[in-house]
């Protein structure tokens, strides 16, 4: 039941008008011999008030019950509960912290006695460290200094002040843990990093030894900073095998999310628990061994050139040898078999002979980038984002997209330029561009050395509206709008800069605008005009507005695939064309998050031409309760989204569901618009034709991808995430939304067309992931493998989960049951018969000329 207050007198009443006193919320319960004790705050005019209920343990009747005279500014995190449990006959005590003064009030059933002060320092926090149980507890006086204060039969004592440990900038602020041994005897270590000597320092005090003066012992760890991050929480245990002897063990967590156990000095084991905050990651191809292997020996003087080659050819007659017997025997690398890893952790990343091998460039919201090998889920190399002149003040970054600048492809090794948002303490916000090798790791700018924090680049003093990656014939450049809607280039070098100009009259920006609740879409354009900045500005082209119910939830695009057919062939040999426009994007719409939503609130998915806001395809759909949990992507000319639907109409029930979109050209067969090519002036962007149908999907989902290929060749599936913690495939065949509601006809069948099911079934063979769980998946990311029929699948959000799928089978590959030395042998003896038989026909033929 709350409390009523009386409007002038501001006094507490009850519902009688009789006086009540305050709200106390119990935080803490304390049980003893004697009582029962529920400690808990009660709120005065400027801070709160302890206050403590005795209850009898026999009974359980009330004791005794009141405020103890106290101030406390910040709850519960200024008060330990004090006790020991070696002692059972001292009182236990409250202690807090009031105006830079330790007091203390001991627990007795009656709650008769008087707050105490302990007197000769200030302090600036108490901090319960795991062992108030056994009667001790850490105090940081003003200057930073950590003392250890115990209880005792004349109140509380200090026993123990860590020298060293006042504020310095020549080490960090210490961190105070405390844990027990074997016999339940009390440690309280402190641990600090040294910026003199770079490691981490731990002292050790064990109140009970040395005849119960307290013996302090310490020893350095190698911690890596520049690779985990700073120390954020440590816990310990301990070991006295001998009288002046303390083993501890430590377990402690850092900023980058790292987990780690060190033994005394040796590091046990780590764990990268960061990664399971990803923000951003692709999939980066690895180079072949060769290449791997003689990377950066292009400015290798000629003696050092022919030295490596007479050594490779050493390997030449084992390598012939091996040839010889894979050509006979067909002992090929298989598409089913686990990719091999190189157990020598000194070797590059190479690839795999099918391509099934890359390496994972992800970035978490912990201030950490990594490269993990898919092979083996294990991280390959790993950087700790520095903040630059934020160092200074304190600060976090925050990954916003990742994008490769440079492939294989390039004849150089892969790079990734990663742009986040630098939010510093003071409340400066800038935007940072990190440009790393992807395969070690290292700076590409050269700006910090491989073990140190890596160091990005400063682009736009501001927060980022929009980046994107601009591929020209001089390469690949990330083009960044700052909130002036100014054009920064990464690199910003004079090819890239004039690669850009010569691009501009085809790029189209599509942007989100205006303020929450109010949302809309604007299109924008760059002059080849510089500005009186030194930069070009985008100016508006045209504005979609949305209802005012409305807000945008997302926006999506089509990814940068290749396309291998440009039409559909139906089973009577007319033609369906693609509708292609390189401009077309995707808006998830929904009620404002600032306005109350309507009771008939719904939401939207748009399909936008980005050149000039023209809408191409609109569907309204339900909300539930307000909110819209929708997800879509886009591929090619096919649009599909998922919903939850819980209006039921007759002969329906609810249900999610999932719609199927496909776009053509014109308004019919053989009509065909050249989309990919229009002019975005041209009225025949919006003729198109639209199939569409809507299924009962069996699980609600968290993401969706559709798969991706070398060249577009192999059938598409959509890859989803379902809330059963799964991963499935599911056909384009399901989903087609031109299935048709009868039997199929001859040509129908023809286009491996099936019967319409409004219920996409729940296939187990679909699952991808088999008998893993795996957890809250956030983003499913697609990348194709050297073979066309195979796409690479790597989903994470609290778990990571890598694999491979053959939508249209391994049509690419012979069979694995092939007879290959079968092969070998019938072309052998073939040609061994060639050789014999060649000689008698030539004779017989020369003889056949003769006349005798």
């Amino acid at each position: 039941m709350g409390t009523f207050y009386d409007a002038l007198t501001g006094q507490a009443v009850n519902r009688n008008g009789v006086g009540a006193p305050p709200i106390k919320l119990y935080s803490k319960i304390l049980a003893t011999r004697s009582a029962v004790y529920l400690l808990g705050l009660a709120k005065s005019f400027a801070s709160y008030t302890l206050h403590v209920t005795s209850i009898s343990p026999i009974t359980g009747e009330l004791v005794a019950s009141g405020n103890v005279p106290s101030s406390v500014l910040s709850g519960f995190s200024d008060v330990v509960v004090l006790r020991d449990v070696k002692e059972p006959e001292l009182d236990p005590r409250l202690v807090w912290l009031e105006d830079k003064a330790i007091k203390s009030f001991p627990l007795s059933p009656s709650l008769k006695a008087k707050p105490a002060v302990l007197k000769g320092a200030t302090y600036k926090s108490v901090q319960d460290v795991g062992v108030s149980d056994y009667g001790q507890f850490v105090a940081v006086q003003e200057d930073g200094s950590g003392r250890v204060i115990r209880l005792s039969s004349e109140g509380l004592k200090v026993i123990w002040e860590y020298a060293d440990s006042a504020t310095s900038p020549q080490r960090s602020d210490s961190i105070y843990a405390g844990g027990l041994d074997a016999d339940g005897y009390p440690y309280i270590a402190r641990v600090f990093w040294s910026h003199v000597f770079k490691q981490a320092s731990v002292h050790v005090l064990a109140s009970h030894l040395a005849e119960g003066k307290g013996l302090v012992t310490g020893y350095t760890f190698p911690f890596r900073t520049g690779e985990y991050g700073v120390i954020s929480h440590v816990a310990v245990d301990a070991a006295n095998p001998e009288p002046y002897r303390v083993l501890a063990r430590l377990f402690l967590t850092t900023s980058t999310g790292a987990v780690q156990l060190w033994q005394q000095d040796q590091l046990q084991w780590t764990r990268e628990e960061g990664l399971t905050d990803i923000r951003a990651a692709e999939l980066v191809e690895l180079p072949e061994r060769k290449v791997a292997a003689h990377a950066g020996v292009e400015h290798e003087s000629f003696g050092t050139r022919l030295r490596r080659q007479l050594s490779d050819a050493q390997d030449f007659p084992q390598y012939a040898v091996n040839f010889a017997r894979r050509f006979v025997t067909g002992s090929y690398a298989s598409v089913s078999a686990p990719v091999a890893h190189s157990t020598n952790a000194t070797e590059p990343l190479s690839r795999d002979a099918f391509g099934f091998r890359k390496v994972i460039v992800a970035a978490t919201s912990h201030g950490k980038i990594y490269g993990i090998d898919s092979a083996n889920g294990e991280v390959v190399w790993s950087r700790v984002f520095g903040l630059g002149w934020a160092a200074q003040v304190g600060g976090l970054i925050i990954p916003a997209k990742l994008f490769v600048t440079r492939t294989v492809n390039d004849g150089e090794t892969p790079q990734i330029v990663l742009v986040t948002q630098r939010k510093a303490n003071n409340g400066l916000v800038d935007t940072v561009v990190f440009h790393v090798d992807a395969l070690t790791g290292e700076d590409a700018m050269g700006k910090s050395a491989p073990r140190d924090v890596l160091q990005g680049q400063d682009v736009v003093s501001g927060p980022l509206v929009e980046a994107f990656l601009l591929r020209t014939d001089n390469g690949r450049a990330v083009v960044l709008f700052d909130e002036f809607l100014q054009v920064h280039l990464y690199p910003e070098t004079e090819d890239i800069r004039l690669a850009f100009e010569k691009a501009l009259p085809t790029l189209r920006i599509p942007l989100k605008s205006g303020p929450p609740g109010q949302r809309r879409l604007t299109g924008h354009q760059i002059p080849p005009k510089v500005e009186f900045t030194g930069r070009h500005i985008a100016y508006q082209t045209w504005t979609l507005p949305f209802p005012p119910t409305e807000d945008i939830r997302a926006v999506f695009s089509r990814p940068a695939d290749p396309v291998a057919s440009l039409g559909k062939v139906l089973g009577n040999r007319t033609t369906l064309y693609k509708y292609l426009n390189p401009n077309l994007i995707g808006v998830v719409t929904g009620p404002s998050a600032t306005l109350p939503p309507p009771k008939d609130a719904g939401c939207g998915v748009y399909l936008v031409d980005g050149a000039k806001g023209t809408v191409i395809y609109h569907a309204v759909l339900p909300s539930v309760d307000g909110v819209c949990d929708i997800k879509a992507t886009l591929v090619e000319n096919w649009l599909v989204y998922h919903y939850y639907d819980n209006e039921a109409g007759p002969g329906q029930v609810k249900s999610h569901r999932i719609v199927s979109v496909e776009l053509y050209e014109g308004h019919g067969v053989d009509q065909k618009t050249r989309s990919s090519d229009l002019s975005s002036l041209s009225n025949e962007t919006t003729s198109i034709s639209v199939y569409e149908q809507s299924y009962v999907f069996p699980h609600g989902i968290t993401t969706m991808s559709p798969t991706s290929t070398s060249y577009g060749i192999t059938m598409k599936d959509i890859i989803i995430a379902n809330e059963n913690h799964q991963i499935q495939s599911f056909p384009r065949r399901f989903l087609d939304p031109r299935r048709p509601k009868q039997k199929p006809t001859a040509q129908e069948m023809e286009e491996w067309l099936i019967q319409y099911d409004p219920v996409i079934p729940n296939d187990p063979k679909r699952v991808l992931s088999h008998n893993y769980q795996v957890a809250k998946t956030r983003r499913i990311v697609t990348s194709p493998a050297l073979l066309e029929s195979t796409s690479l699948v790597f989903a994470y959000g609290l778990d990571l989960f890598f694999t491979r799928i053959a939508p249209s089978n391994t049509f690419d590959v012979l069979s694995e049951n092939f007879n290959k030395a079968q092969l070998v042998f019938t072309i052998g003896g073939l040609a061994l018969a060639i050789v014999f038989v060649k000689p008698i026909v030539e004779t017989r033929r020369l003889r056949g000329r003769w006349h005798y």
